[in-house]
């Protein structure tokens, strides 16, 4: 049998890498090696690099799991990718726990690094439009606005709510009559994050 062209491997690489990147799975070159069944890693570096020199594939440095796909068009956000990190609860608060479930390809013009993800719990926050099982990327920052709705963590709790301010008085505020707000004392809280998007998904889709 003959050897595959270099061309035509490279374009079976690239569609393995996109199918893991929209799949929030990104390959290191070690598994790119792997599922092609390169005798060294230098050869499948190269591919990718050769992809990423052409302008079909984009590369953060100095992360192994740092490929992601180009701007297709002028003005385009990247598809970044977002760790997705367990459950935050939207109802009374619960422990928040690092969880790390996959990764979420969004388009966005902040870096992998500014992003993470989380699962929403409870129902305190359906009058916003975030139910249960909705999934809220968060924009890392330690300060917001009043009338953000954010990541807070009270004390080593985490919920989402709508931030008001009032004077040097911090509270968090459901967005459902159901639930009372939450007025912690202004030591006892840390913004992790204003959220930035929201996502649904149907059953059976989820990532």
């Amino acid at each position: 049998m003959g050897r595959t062209p270099a061309g035509k491997t490279r374009e079976r690489i690239l569609a393995f890498v996109r199918e893991r990147l929209l799949a929030g799975m990104p390959p290191t070159v070690r598994e790119v090696q792997e599922a092609f069944g390169f005798r060294a890693v230098g050869t499948a570096h190269e591919h990718l690099e050769a992809l990423v020199a052409g302008g079909r594939l984009a590369r953060e440095r100095g992360k192994s799991r740092g490929f992601r796909l180009p701007t297709t068009r002028r003005g385009e956000k990247p598809v970044v990718l977002v760790p997705l990190l367990g459950c935050v609860q939207a109802g009374s608060l619960t422990t928040a726990i690092e969880d790390l479930e996959g990764h979420l390809p969004i388009r966005s013009g902040h870096g992998s690094d500014a992003l993470f993800a989380l699962r929403v719990e409870g129902e305190s926050m359906t009058g916003a439009g975030i139910l249960p099982r909705d999934v809220v990327v968060v924009r890392k920052q330690a300060a917001a606005h009043s009338g953000d709705i954010v990541v807070a963590l009270v004390g080593e709790e985490a919920t989402v709510k709508r931030l008001v301010v009032r004077k040097k008085r911090v509270e968090l505020h459901p967005e459902n009559p159901a639930f009372s707000p939450i007025v912690p004392e202004p030591e006892d809280v840390t913004i992790l994050g204003k959220v930035i998007e929201v996502r649904r998904y149907l059953e059976g889709s989820h990532p």
